[in-house]
């Protein structure tokens, strides 16, 4: 909807709520009048209904609202003696219009002293309730998400498993623009796994005042551009979902708007310069490690490496015991029951599992096997000389394909060497031609919402020829530090302003092997309520934060048996 049609609708509004109270606005001693101004009417109905007046704010909240709004109704209903279990449920079913029913009956008496407190157990559950949903909504929508990282893209700098809390204000809350959706999830309702929302309508995009830029090298939240997933780890094309409903994608921020960035035999340049990460940033690459007598995985735990696979042969396999190892393997090689080959994760198959299932398992050593090592890591080992060598994988073979930003030949970039590419800024112009379009063509269509055609070797934008264009809002770009196992920009190109979510501040838990099963699942004691964002080992604030509670809870007992003594 646009602005102009949301003015309608609000002055719509206004007048259907005039037309179905203003009789009852006169019955509490207030003025016909009062009941169509905008705003005003709201601050009168709640000295009318004996509400707080800050409940008017909650009325214009995004999500909010749509909660608020049948306690208005049914607030308003008891306010005039309807306070039958079928009045409330008219009030609700018919969207507030069955106050037109006590507005225009003239036995409707105002009871200006009726108590707010509610007369059964379950009213005052569901009162309570419903104002701890409206809170934690609040709360959530505008000032601290919880998040869970579900995959490795951020390998080592933040882990699978960890529990974030995502901070809304640092950068300045994005209102909800979904005006019609299910408090407390995202895009899909838990357990039913049914649409969370409702399309239409949609409201225009705002964002509240921060305190902070997004600032180059930041960790950061956002609504990934190229969204085409319902939920993830489940492949499908062509969803299109709101921007607010889009999947949310967590990655590094290596490039800010007016930046020129190129990566370079791996490594991000900014401006010309290679790019210096924050101490805490991890970032990872592919290797190869090559032994003539093969790559030993104990030698690979005891260096403390865990980003690898093993290969198992079992001799004596049935479906009894795969069932039962199932949960410690990946995948598989082969079916043939005479040479069945299970791929495994570092831990590899428990020793105590195999013995009880008396399998015939041997590990298979190879030559060579893939690592993922942060440079310094590699250094070290190629010091030690764990292996004959180590060398990091670098694409430097550039042959023109579709696969990686722009998605567009004769465009050659890899995964290693990309660029040079200047990110978007607001109220800056670039020349556009047919070499440079595919850059920026979906900023054109989809993220900035203008007609555009190529005609001949002519550029229409919003029907008219032209070779430049102003970009309307800023943009960045966002790459995992597992740069080898990370879908971003590379992939799918620049992150609009309107898609940044939110700064992660704080690990508040944090659990390995949460892909794994339940029984796989081991507390990181050490990552638990950590920040992101400093220098040096993360310190976990968990011992400070128990140990204020212990102190709080004794000081607590100690004033209560004094005033027991006392009384």
């Amino acid at each position: 909807m646009t602005i102009t049609q949301w003015f309608l609708f609000f002055i719509a509004v206004q007048l259907i709520h005039f037309a179905g109270t203003w009789k009852l606005y006169q019955k509490a001693g207030k003025q016909a009048w009062h009941a169509l101004i905008p705003i005003y009417n709201a601050i009168v109905l709640m000295e009318i209904i004996r509400r707080p007046k800050w409940w008017v704010i909650l009325l214009f909240i995004p999500i909010i609202n749509l909660m608020m709004f049948p306690v208005i109704w049914v607030e308003t209903l008891r306010s005039f003696g309807k306070n039958s279990a079928k009045d409330t449920a008219l009030g609700i079913i018919s969207f507030g219009l069955y106050t037109y029913v006590a507005n225009y009956d003239p036995t409707t008496v105002y009871e200006k002293d009726r108590s707010l407190v509610p007369k059964t157990w379950f009213g005052e559950w569901v009162s309570a309730i419903l104002f701890a949903i409206i809170a934690a909504t609040l709360v959530h929508n505008y000032f601290i998400q919880p998040y869970i990282i579900p995959t490795g893209s951020l390998e080592k700098t933040l882990l699978i498993g960890d529990f974030l809390f995502v901070s809304k204000f640092h950068y300045g809350a994005r209102t909800p623009t979904t005006a019609i959706s299910f408090p407390m999830v995202h895009d899909t309702i838990p357990f039913i796994k049914s649409k969370s929302y409702v399309d239409f309508p949609q409201l225009p995009y705002f964002r509240l005042p921060g305190f902070k830029n997004v600032q180059r090298n930041e960790i950061v939240v956002f609504s990934w551009p190229a969204d085409t997933v319902r939920q993830f780890f489940v492949k499908e094309k062509g969803v299109r979902k709101p921007i607010d409903k889009k999947s949310n994608y967590v990655k590094r921020c290596v490039g800010i708007p007016g930046d020129t960035l190129e990566v370079v035999n791996g490594f991000v340049h900014i401006n010309g310069k290679q790019s210096i990460l924050p101490e805490r940033a991890k970032t990872q690459y592919v290797h190869y490690a090559y032994n003539a007598k093969g790559v030993s995985s104990r030698k690979l735990n005891e260096e403390g490496i865990k980003d690898f696979t093993r290969k198992y042969r079992i001799e004596n396999i049935t479906q009894q015991t795969y069932d039962e190892i199932l949960p410690f393997i990946h995948g598989r090689i082969s079916n043939d029951i005479n040479n069945f080959i299970v791929i495994t994760p570092p831990a590899g198959l428990p020793p105590k599992l195999i013995g009880e299932l008396r399998l015939s398992v041997k590990e298979i050593l190879e030559p060579s096997k893939e690592l993922i090592l942060t440079i310094a890591e590699a250094k070290l080992l190629n010091e030690k000389q764990v292996f004959d060598s180590l060398i990091r994988k670098i694409s430097k073979v550039k042959t023109p394909n579709t696969s990686l930003f722009p998605n567009s030949l004769p465009y050659d970039w890899n995964e290693d060497n990309f660029g040079p590419i200047i990110l978007p800024k607001a109220g800056v112009s670039v020349n556009l031609n047919e070499g440079n379009l595919p850059l920026y063509k979906k900023i054109i269509r989809e993220y900035e919402k203008n007609s555009l055609d190529l005609q001949e070797g002519r550029i229409l934008i919003n029907g008219e020829e032209t070779n430049r264009y102003t970009f309307k809002q800023d943009y960045y770009w966002m790459m995992g530090d597992n740069r080898h196992r990370s879908e971003d920009s590379r992939y799918w190109g620049f992150v609009p302003e309107n898609h940044i979510v939110g700064k992660p501040v704080l690990i508040w838990f944090s659990i390995e092997g949460i892909n794994d099963g339940i029984r796989n699942w081991r507390i990181r004691w050490d990552r638990v309520m950590t920040t992101v964002k400093g220098e040096g080992k993360p310190i976990s604030f968990f011992p400070y934060f128990i140990g204020t509670v212990v102190l709080w809870q004794i000081v607590v007992f100690v004033r209560r048996r004094k005033k027991t003594t006392t009384d």
